[in-house]
């Protein structure tokens, strides 16, 4: 047998020792170059070898995890639905300062942003959008049944209970306090829905339109001051039931899907224009829209009219407040709304003109 293969093969750890020793013989003042060396390659070697002997158990491994990343939800951005599932909201505090727990910056995004975010048919988007409020086709019509002027109330008159509701400002000297109690001044919205055991009486308007009873009269005291003052109101869509509220708001949502949404970003635009159904004012009877002669189109548009400006200066007088004003749509989570009326009584109304306040933050102030 030849006499090398007898030897003891070197293995990398002693070469590399041995290159060290050599190395330190030489130049003794750089002994600590050897000893570095040394312990790098040994180090790196025994790393690089531990790997080469388990190859397979990471391949198998970085298999696993590549395959979970590309099919995990987690890998993508997440889509923004701008919907808030909180029961309870966080106003303002002393400061004055207002925040809900809404998405308020996503409540301004506009439908053109959801339109390219989910590649929406643009023309059937349009369609959608024609109405704002999907009562300006009935406000447009002229069924009697679906509008009432000041005459169509007062020939109804006879047969309406007043019960004499509108009352004065309180004196300046006197405390107001309002209670959660009071059923004019009860916070309905997303987040406060109508409570299951809340109860009122229905008084008839004019033809089939119906309202809570107790406001036929400050209502009838407002168009009668208007008149006065040569300005002609004109209501439309006051009491709805659930059903009509629901189809309503399903309407709504089905045209956003025909354009190419998404159930829930068509839920979510809807809900900015049509309140969604158990959480709107007009199925308790105490909202009102209200247009006039030459301008029957619930839009923004009717700000500018002179009915407009006048309810704007002179509701709160009566008991009525602008229910959804421009600035104010983080809070109310509904978008400026200036021919929707909510009466709250001339006391409450007062303060919040006074003050520049939506329900929501004269709830978080002033009711106990």
């Amino acid at each position: 047998m030849n006499a090398s293969n007898m030897q003891k093969k070197v293995t990398y750890k002693e070469k590399v020792i041995s290159r060290a020793k050599r190395f330190n013989r030489k130049h003794k003042r750089l002994s600590f170059v050897g000893l570095f060396y040394a312990i790098t390659a040994i180090f790196t070697y025994n790393i690089l070898f531990y790997f080469y002997r388990n190859n397979k158990r990471f391949t198998c491994l970085a298999c696993i995890l590549l395959f979970f990343v590309s099919s995990s939800s987690f890998s993508y951005p997440s889509t923004s639905l701008n919907i808030s599932f909180d029961s309870e909201m966080s106003i303002e505090g002393a400061s004055g300062e207002s925040s809900v727990s809404l998405s308020g910056t996503e409540v301004a995004e506009s439908d053109a942003e959801l339109a390219q975010a989910s590649d929406v048919d643009s023309k059937v988007l349009e369609e959608a959008q024609e109405s704002v409020n999907p009562d300006v086709s009935e406000a447009e019509a002229a069924d009697p049944d679906k509008q009432a002027s000041l005459n169509d109330i007062l020939a109804n008159a006879e047969e309406v209970d007043l019960s004499g509701e509108n009352q004065s400002y309180n004196n300046e000297n006197e405390e107001l306090t309002f209670s959660r109690d009071d059923w004019k001044l009860i916070l309905v919205n997303k987040q406060h829905p109508i409570p299951d055991d809340y109860e009122f009486h229905l008084g008839t308007i004019s033809g089939s339109m119906r309202c809570d009873e107790r406001i036929i009269q400050p209502l009838l005291d407002m168009m009668k001051a208007a008149s006065a003052d040569g300005v002609s109101l004109i209501i439309c869509s006051p009491y709805r039931d659930i059903d009509r509220q629901t189809m309503l708001f399903e309407t709504k949502v089905d045209k956003y899907m025909n354009a190419g949404m998404s159930y829930m970003d068509a839920y979510n635009l809807a809900s900015q224009a049509v309140t969604v159904p158990g959480s709107s004012e007009h199925q308790i009877g105490l909202a009102i829209d209200i247009i006039c002669d030459g301008y029957s189109s619930l839009d923004e548009g009717f700000a500018d009219t002179k009915a407009g400006k006048w309810l704007a200066e002179n509701s709160y007088k009566y008991g009525f407040i602008l229910r959804y004003p421009a600035g104010k749509e983080d809070i109310t989570s509904i978008e400026y709304e200036p021919w929707h009326f909510r009466y709250v009584g001339v006391d409450a109304a007062t303060v919040m003109v006074d003050n520049n306040l939506c329900l929501e933050e004269f709830w978080s102030r002033y009711v106990d």
